[in-house]
């Protein structure tokens, strides 16, 4: 998971506040030394480091304590707050033509993914807006960037521009966007050449197609594992192309978080998407707040319900949702959740946006893996079609016959009943509204996890549109 060194290295820094009825400036000074050491060794920017604290300590000194907060509370409200505004503090969208297409324009250094971000970002566009873009081929030094940008438009169904005798990429671009324009497609995206280094006839080369494209937006694709070195790239390139935004990729990597951390605040442009896995819908918008709870262990709910929204199946949603609440939630129904929420991503990682969950020491080394979903399988389909709609009558006698035909042992079944039973009574109360059904949670009791939920609450009550999403979730 991303940022999970700096996210555990900061929560350590914290914990010794959590509880405490006053805290002297010596009490502030040890925490924002530990921060500060955290965050250098994620290799955010000395100078981007200095700042932060400096605000840290100046709030956490000269603040008066909310009524609803402990002082050590306090602390990690403002520690949130200044990790958010040093990200960008809210979330940034493309720049829209008034007329179609909006043109954008990819950019950056050769295995930052940048072709395949191309693909993603189709496909992004296409889910969220239902739109029709056109790609154009730009890189023709890179061996197969041509072919593998037009397989990736075979997946998406998506058309590919491409020259395969021409040498001047600038009119390759010129054609595509006539082809865009005769077309009407709404998008049209740019795949460019990138270099090892930044170098003269790399920046030459993308000026000329700049002059030609007039994009609404230049995005520059940036690796996350590179750590502080993308912010000098990100500045290089934003001196020559003045950018727009910036796509962060590889954050699901082993990966210190530096980049994410410094961008904003060192180059002024916005970190717009960022590309956790390998697969096409493997893009997210960017949302700085969201970004902060997570290093904070503080979990990130609304991302989570968001990508419930996007794969899950709304009347199937619907219907299970009212059997929770009505506590007829059964094993059939578990299944079928079990691949709706595998089309969302790693468990492990869902898991980790639950406040609470993050970096909770219980959670440190699960792994939730295709063998272990198969195994579970494997014990449901060997229970009568009784038993899957009345788990209740699953007595010992049973559950040894179930393990003799699933092939597993006693205890694994035992303990899989358990946390079917446990998981089916807290939704069950969860999806009657009450938030307390989540206390049971490991972690919800302790002071960051309290913390979590409460800072969740105020991100619902704040944003109407987002609750009434939730509501419908539920509902």
């Amino acid at each position: 998971m991303a940022f999970e060194n700096l996210s555990e290295r900061i929560q350590k820094a914290l914990k010794n506040l959590t509880g405490k009825g006053k805290i002297s400036e010596d009490d502030i000074n040890k925490a924002s030394r530990e921060i500060r050491l955290a965050l250098l060794e994620a290799d955010v920017n000395f100078k981007v480091v200095k700042d932060f604290i400096k605000k840290i300590k100046k709030e956490a000194l000269g603040k008066e304590v909310q009524e609803s907060l402990n002082p050590g509370q306090q602390v990690i409200k403002i520690v949130n707050d200044e990790l958010t505004k040093m990200m960008g503090e809210t979330a940034v969208g493309l720049n829209k033509s008034k007329h179609i297409p909006t043109v954008i324009m990819m950019v950056g250094l050769q295995g930052t993914g940048k072709t395949t971000t191309v693909g993603k970002l189709a496909y992004h566009l296409q889910k969220k807006e239902n739109a029709r873009p056109l790609l154009i081929a730009g890189d023709i030094y890179r061996p197969a960037a041509v072919d593998q940008l037009k397989q990736i438009g075979d997946k998406l169904k998506v058309p590919v521009y491409s020259e395969a005798n021409e040498k001047d990429v600038a009119k390759i671009v010129k054609d595509g966007l006539a082809q865009a324009d005769k077309d009407k497609n709404d998008y049209v995206i740019i795949d460019t050449a990138g270099r090892l280094e930044i170098d003269e006839p790399l920046m030459e080369e993308l000026e000329r197609i700049k002059k030609v494209a007039q994009p609404d937006n230049i995005l520059l694709v940036v690796d996350a594992m590179t750590g502080q070195a993308a912010t000098d790239v990100a500045k290089g390139f934003d001196q020559r192309l003045d950018i727009t935004g910036i796509v962060l990729t590889k954050l699901d990597g082993d990966t210190r978080g530096g980049a994410a951390l410094s961008i904003r605040a060192v180059t002024g442009k916005p970190i717009i998407y960022t590309g956790e896995g390998e697969k096409l819908s493997d893009l997210e918008n960017f949302h700085p707040d969201r970004m902060a709870s997570r290093i904070l262990g503080m979990g990130d709910m609304l991302t989570l319900i968001e990508k419930a929204q996007q794969d899950y199946d709304a009347k199937k949603a619907a219907k299970v949702a009212e059997k929770m609440k009505e506590n007829t939630f059964d094993f059939n129904d578990f299944v079928d959740q079990l691949d709706q929420v595998q089309k969302m991503g790693p468990l492990d990682q869902i898991m980790k946006m639950i406040p609470g969950m993050a970096n909770n020491p219980q959670l440190k080394n699960v792994s939730i893996d295709k063998k272990q979903i198969a195994h579970v399988k494997a014990i449901v389909s060997s229970m009568t079609e009784q038993e899957r709609e009345d788990p209740d009558i699953l007595k010992p006698s049973r559950r040894r016959r179930i393990a003799a035909g699933s092939g597993r042992p006693v205890v694994e079944v035992n303990r899989m009943i358990k946390q079917f039973k446990q998981a089916r009574d807290m939704m069950n109360k969860v999806t009657k509204g009450n938030m307390k059904g989540m206390g049971n949670l490991p972690g919800m009791n302790t002071p960051m996890g309290k913390m979590a939920m409460r800072h969740m609450n105020k991100r619902f009550k704040k944003n109407k549109k987002k609750r009434m999403k939730i509501k419908r979730f539920h509902s």
